[in-house]
């Protein structure tokens, strides 16, 4: 009877120390991004589209020295994030290894090409737009709460960090794709800035509505400047105007948003990280952060390196810490590391109303 009793006690250990093990692991800030190429981990590698960076030399700096689906040479921003906060990088949510416990550490929805808008990134055809995104996230939450339940589950989404970046793609792959758009044509400039602010608001209330509470949003880099743009628009060198016009209209109308949200809420919700800023530092200065140039891609080809995709018959640079842009559109890891270091320790000249550290440090002592 005692030996009865004592495999009893044990198993019950056993299973106490089980179920304590999986809500320590939900007390864990899971992390959640939504998005374009800037931050997608790989979700269009299992889809057919034309948007993947599947291929070499894509991921020749990660530690794998392998294509990992990420428009980088190696991390990208959320990969670089997670590693600030202590956790492993989010797996891409169409991923097969994306189960039990790993569902715990967050999951990343992006997907290269989408926009604000459903007509974004249309000649890329199967991607998952922003709509879907958030539907997965809704998915998502069922399947943790058949691990954790119901309320483990709330609380792990409560007190998530969530990154989010779009509307670049609204500009390049759709306003700005082609002369005379279809947009271009419904939309002057202004108007059509407006109209993707009012969308966007959109779907950040329904993050909010589906229970996110700290959503690091990111207005677009320069987009003129971009070694794409630099090839096809620009005769000396300059950034393209009409884009950069196109971002200096977006980005304070997408922090006077943010605002107005946090305001409505009565809570600081929404996060504005002012990427064009820290891209506009190195781009106007590069050789004061260690690059050799700002225009010129390190991956590509034509002029700056910035016609079509980067592939293994691309022209190569031998090293990628001394160029500020990977590919025709995307920064390299070091660049990234720079925009991640603004958006952690950044002033409010980068980090409205106040930056990832400060954000990390409230959360931490209102939870003691």
């Amino acid at each position: 009877m005692g030996s009865s009793k004592s495999s009893l006690a044990i198993l019950l250990c056993l299973i106490l120390a089980v179920f304590s093990n999986v809500v320590l692991e939900a007390e864990a800030r899971a992390f959640f991004v939504f998005g374009d190429s800037l931050v997608d981990n790989g979700n269009n590698n299992y889809l057919a589209t034309s948007a993947r960076a599947d291929q070499p030399p894509y991921g020749i700096d990660y530690p794998t020295h392998r294509p990992t689906g990420r428009f980088s040479n190696g991390f990208n921003i959320p990969d670089l994030i997670s590693q600030a906060i202590g956790e492993e990088s989010t797996l891409p949510y169409l991923s097969p290894y994306l189960t039990g416990e790993r569902l715990l550490v967050g999951a990343n929805f992006a997907s290269a090409g989408v926009g604000i808008l459903n007509d974004t990134g249309v000649q890329f055809v199967n991607i998952i737009r922003i709509a879907l995104q958030m539907q997965y996230f809704e998915q998502y939450q069922q399947r943790v709460s058949d691990i954790i339940g119901p309320e483990e589950t709330e609380r792990l989404v409560n007190s998530a960090l969530t990154l989010i970046t779009l509307g670049g793609n609204d500009f390049v792959n759709n306003y700005y794709l082609v002369p005379f758009s279809a947009r271009s044509r419904q939309f002057s400039l202004p108007d059509y800035v407006v109209y993707l602010i009012s969308e966007y608001r959109k779907v950040l209330t329904r993050l909010y509505e589906l229970g996110l509470r700290r959503i690091l949003v990111t207005g677009t880099g320069p987009l003129g400047c971009v070694p794409a743009e630099l090839a096809q628009r620009s005769a000396n060198g300059n950034c393209a105007p009409d884009l950069q016009r196109a971002a200096s209209l977006f980005n304070p109308q997408l922090q006077n948003m943010l605002d107005s949200l946090n305001s409505e809420i009565g809570s600081n919700v929404f996060i504005g990280a002012n990427i064009r800023q820290t891209n506009i530092d190195f781009i106007s200065d590069p050789g004061r952060y260690g690059f050799v140039t700002s225009k010129v891609a390190c991956c590509g080809q034509g002029p700056y390196n910035g016609l079509g995709l980067c592939t293994q018959l691309s022209n190569l640079c031998p090293n990628r810490d001394i160029y500020a842009f990977w590919d025709a559109f995307h920064p390299s890891e070091r660049a990234n590391r720079l925009i991640v270091r603004q958006i952690l320790t950044g002033s409010t000249d980068y980090m409205s109303p106040m930056n990832l550290s400060t954000i990390m440090a409230l959360d931490a002592a209102s939870n003691v």
